[in-house]
């Protein structure tokens, strides 16, 4: 599409024709100094840059935004791309304008690891301005929307990347703030590079349809109108079409067709009160069939973002079902533009309906963040809370609690209070005993058994089940405060887990030096804040890991290109370490090689790395030279045997060649299981002349201990080898 190059004079022209007054001298004054600012700058498409804030500027009109708004559009850019700074601007337009470009600047050159990181940075940073001025994040959405108008100039990836930080972020955003035209936008827009063949496959569909869809629509109409009129004055009909988005998550997350979705196509009806929406109500039902369970009562029971209206879908006499939504102009306002339609903020949204309580999710997005350093954990918490989709559920007494759907009753108990989340042991929905995992849905009633014990709390494991950050974070901050010397223990062995698992091994000095690196940057003051940071879940390792082992690599490849130290530096006793006696070294670095996973009662040898103490390989590996003295380093391969009797776990790999057959995996599989062994994998192929190999990895004590493994696996039926690999 060719973008559409929007001037000065449009914005004039589109401000005189909204009716409503505007600082004419700011407005001006801030494109003339975005106009000097931005000269010779271009878009990708090759237009002048200005186009870029003057279209966003025309959105906020369209929304309906104030002048200060209108201003900061059009000069949103000018701290981040040109020499222009924040003192400058607080000097011509004063603190408040200066505080809302601040907040819509995106962090520069700051140490993050990764794009992601640097990403929720600035999400977080917009979402502090945005928790004093909601206008922040209006300008933020225009400035997205008229990018992703424009979109089909950036590379491929960078559309994909762009689309899914909409669907994940802003549209969400944009959801909850009410404002619906563009959310559908920013959706439609970002499914058409996320999806291109569906979002085709679904366009099509309905500019096939358009010319029936159009003649039924219209027909529904002039039925409603003749039946509504002659009773209710006032009435305003007009035809709705479901967004593309909204269409492909019922097609194609849902499963269905197109004929399957009711509301397609909708008839909206607006009127003058709250009165006359249950009076057209009772009109449509008795001029239509309703459907079962299609009613929903949003002017009774709004939605976090405010939105208000009737909703029931019908069914025609050409057996067409379709949904009529009944609201007055009021909430029809309000559904389109939502918080962006009182933009006169400052006082307040209607009687009895504050800023304060419409904006209260972004300040709970924020204290849940308090005290995480991660800031990726805010695009999670964006995702999971402010969904599209929300669940309304009932407490016995009657008062509605919100959730995203697919929350537990878990979520549902701390939404209530913390202290009933911690204290809670079940739950009945309904009147009926439900799991603790039990994912709650509009319309039921909850409630929740808790407990007078005073050292009950909540389980690790809710953790896991939990969809909301407010039940997640509430679960965390009691065990950082309730069970400290659980969290210890409990992080202790993670870490040495997760060390484990990526074959780390540091010597003692080099844990200590590890901890304290992790306690700055997570402000622990020592090693047992670490280990319980861990324990509740303030630092979370998956997170930290990969960044852990590539510092490892890096320091073991640096330290194998340091000068052999003398070999009269290195001790000469040889005590056993880890079951290996090293012939004239003492308590230094032992590690079993991958490469021949040697086990006890195997003839092994040493190989002294740089660095990283001894490599203990099994003498017939094939990287251990068959003469020494011909070796490349001949000094570096040392005499190590095993010491005694080892009582220690070893993981080691069969594999095993049999006849093919049904039921030779089950076979090999009850063997292994009778021996009551670990098994780390499993897996099987077939190959030629009506052959299979399995391989198995296993933990085992020692040579003679998988000696007996690989006899018991040889009597399994039709076994032609077991060989240790």
């Amino acid at each position: 599409m060719e973008e559409t190059i929007k001037t000065f004079d449009d914005l004039v022209k589109l401000i005189e024709e909204s009716g409503r007054e505007y600082d004419m001298e700011m407005i001006r004054k801030a494109y003339e100094l975005a106009e000097v600012s931005h000269a010779g700058q271009k878009r990708l498409s090759g237009a002048p840059y200005m186009s870029h804030p003057i279209a966003v500027a025309c959105i906020l009109v369209e929304l309906g935004m104030d002048s200060e708004s209108v201003a900061a559009g059009i000069l949103h850019d000018v701290v981040e791309d040109t020499s222009v700074d924040l003192e400058q601007i607080r000097k011509l337009f004063g603190q408040e304008m200066a505080n809302m470009i601040d907040g819509l600047t995106k962090l520069k050159r700051l140490p993050y690891s990764s794009r992601e990181g640097q990403q929720a940075e600035n999400i977080r940073k917009m979402l502090i301005t945005m928790a004093d001025d909601i206008r922040v994040i209006i300008i933020k959405l225009a400035d997205r929307l008229h990018n992703m108008r424009t979109g089909n100039y950036w590379k491929p990836q960078k559309q994909r990347d762009k689309a899914l930080e909409n669907m994940e972020v802003y549209a969400p955003i944009a959801h909850r703030l009410g404002i619906r035209a563009v959310k559908e936008e920013l959706e439609d827009r970002s499914l058409q590079y996320l999806d291109p063949i569906a979002y085709k496959e679904i366009e099509e569909g309905l500019s096939l349809r358009e010319t029936e869809r159009t003649a039924f629509i219209e027909h529904t109409k002039e039925q409603l109108r003749e039946r509504i009129a002659s009773v209710i004055p006032n009435v305003y009909l007009e035809g709705r079409v479901k967004s593309i988005n909204g269409i492909y998550r019922k097609m194609f997350i849902q499963g269905k067709n197109m004929d399957e979705i009711y509301d397609i196509y909708a008839v909206r009806v607006i009127v003058d009160t709250v009165y006359d929406c249950y009076n057209v109500l009772g009109i449509v039902h008795d001029l239509y069939q309703p459907l079962p369970n299609r009613f929903k009562d949003y002017i009774s029971t709004p939605k976090p973002n405010g939105y208000q209206s009737l909703h029931t879908t019908v069914i025609g006499r050409e057996g067409i079902p379709f949904e009529i939504q009944i609201r007055t102009w009021e909430m029809h306002h309000t559904a389109e533009y939502g918080i962006a339609a009182h933009w006169k903020y400052k006082l307040g949204i209607s009687k009895g309906d504050t800023l304060e309580k419409r904006l209260v999710w972004i300040r709970h997005l924020l204290e849940n963040q308090q005290d995480n350093e991660d800031a990726t954990d805010l695009i999670r918490d964006i995702k999971s809370d402010l969904a599209p989709e929300e669940v309304f559920v009932f407490t016995p007494k009657g008062a509605v609690i919100s959730l995203p759907a697919g929350s537990t009753v878990i979520d549902f108990a701390y939404a209530i209070h913390s202290a009933v989340g911690n204290r809670m042991v079940g739950a009945r929905v309904d009147k009926r005993i439900v799991p603790i995992d039990y994912k709650v849905k509009t319309g039921e009633i909850v409630e929740i058994i808790t407990t007078k014990e005073e050292n009950k709390g909540p389980n690790r494991d809710w953790l896991k089940i939990v969809k909301t950050s407010e039940a997640r974070n509430k679960i965390r901050q009691w065990f950082k405060k309730e069970k400290r010397e659980e969290n210890i223990q409990e992080g202790r062995a993670e870490l040495e887990r997760e060390l484990k698992r990526s074959g780390i091994e540091f010597t003692e000095e080099e844990m200590k030096n590890f901890l304290e690196s992790i306690g700055k940057k997570q402000n622990c003051q020592n090693e047992d804040d670490v280990y319980a940071a861990i324990g509740y879940g303030g630092i979370q390792l998956w997170k930290i890991m990969p960044k852990i082992r590539e510092d490892y690599q890096r320091a073991r490849k640096a330290a194998q290109t340091q000068p052999m130290p003398p070999a009269s530096e290195a001790p000469s006793s040889g005590k056993a370490v880890n079951g290996i006696v090293i012939d004239g070294m003492d308590n230094c670095l032992v590690k079993l090689s991958r490469c021949c996973n040697p086990l006890p009662g195997d003839e092994i040898i040493g190989f002294i790395t740089r660095g990283f103490g001894v490599s203990i390989h099994k003498r017939s590996c094939t990287n251990v030279p068959k003469d020494l003295s011909s070796a490349q380093e001949p000094e570096r391969w040392i005499q190590a045997h095993w010491a005694g009797e080892v009582r220690e776990d070893f993981k080691t790999t069969l594999e095993i060649v049999a006849l093919d057959r049904g039921g030779l995996l089950a076979d090999v599989t009850q063997q292994l299981f009778n021996m009551r062994l670990f098994i780390h994998s499993l897996n099987s192929r077939s190959i030629k002349e009506g052959k299979a190999i399995i391989s198995a990895t296993i933990t085992v004590h020692g040579k003679e201990h998988l000696q007996t493994i690989m006899d018991k696996l040889s009597s399994v039926k039709g076994t032609l080898s077991v060989n240790r690999i």
